[in-house]
């Protein structure tokens, strides 16, 4: 418990946390609170936990790791910190456009809404869609996924470089274990994207979860995986 006082999280995960984060190996606890060469930064890597209350837990979004720039890695997956706008008057802003995964979220979103075809989601068919509507900033995606329930997790909760993405999963699969083992009454389901995320399932007994596989969203297929439209189109996530 006293590790954990180190980070800001939200009083109702403090007790599981503490027991999750002695699960890690003891030299990799002392890399994460002395280390300061991985992003996100410390203050922030635990932040899915500070604003999402346990109770309010219904999902457990799991991608692979941070954002590899510190600019861009915000402590919950799959929000870049660097982008501000989610549209532009040319359709999707060039931050979005600039970063693959986010693009190609966004673009299922829309799918799923109706919005534009699985033949057509290109910046002039997404520049015509009246947005008065919609939410317009990274943020208020983050808040609509709360809404929802959704814990936005990575595999790893770090990143320090390409070469090490595999060994930072690895490090992290006895918290994540002991996480999923405390959350087994509640029973989140669990919304795994990649090959990274549904590696869980053989690493840990899931039974307990009701857990559904997409292609990470880097991949372009994602935009209209049948598993991606089914669980998001009812979380309305672009609306106001």
């Amino acid at each position: 418990m006293q590790v954990m006082s180190q980070f800001d999280i939200d009083a109702s995960w403090r007790p599981l946390l503490a027991k999750a984060f002695m699960a890690l190996d003891k030299t990799y606890q002392t890399f994460l609170t002395q280390d300061r060469q991985y992003v996100p930064s410390k203050e922030n890597i635990f932040n899915a936990f500070k604003t999402l209350a346990l109770s309010e837990v219904k999902y457990i979004l799991f991608g692979q790791d941070p954002y590899p720039r510190a600019q861009s890695a915000s402590g919950y997956a799959f929000i870049d910190k660097n982008v501000q706008s989610l549209f532009s008057s040319s359709g999707l802003s060039k931050e979005v456009n600039r970063a693959t995964s986010l693009r190609n979220f966004i673009k299922m979103a829309l799918l799923a809404r109706g919005d534009i075809s699985a033949e057509d989601a290109s910046q002039q068919a997404i520049s015509h869609i009246d947005k008065t509507e919609m939410i317009d900033t990274i943020e208020a995606l983050r808040l609509n996924f709360e809404k929802n329930g959704v814990l936005l997790l990575n595999t790893a909760l770090i990143f320090t470089d390409k070469k090490s993405s595999t060994q930072h999963i690895r490090a992290w699969r006895p918290f994540m274990q002991a996480l999923l083992q405390a959350l087994e009454l509640q029973k989140p389901q669990l919304i795994l994207f990649g090959a990274h995320a549904a590696e869980l399932k053989r690493h840990f007994s899931l039974e307990d979860f009701q857990s559904i596989e997409m292609p990470h969203p880097y991949n372009h297929r994602f935009i209209t995986n049948e598993n991606a439209l089914k669980v998001f189109a009812p979380m309305k996530l672009l609306e106001k």
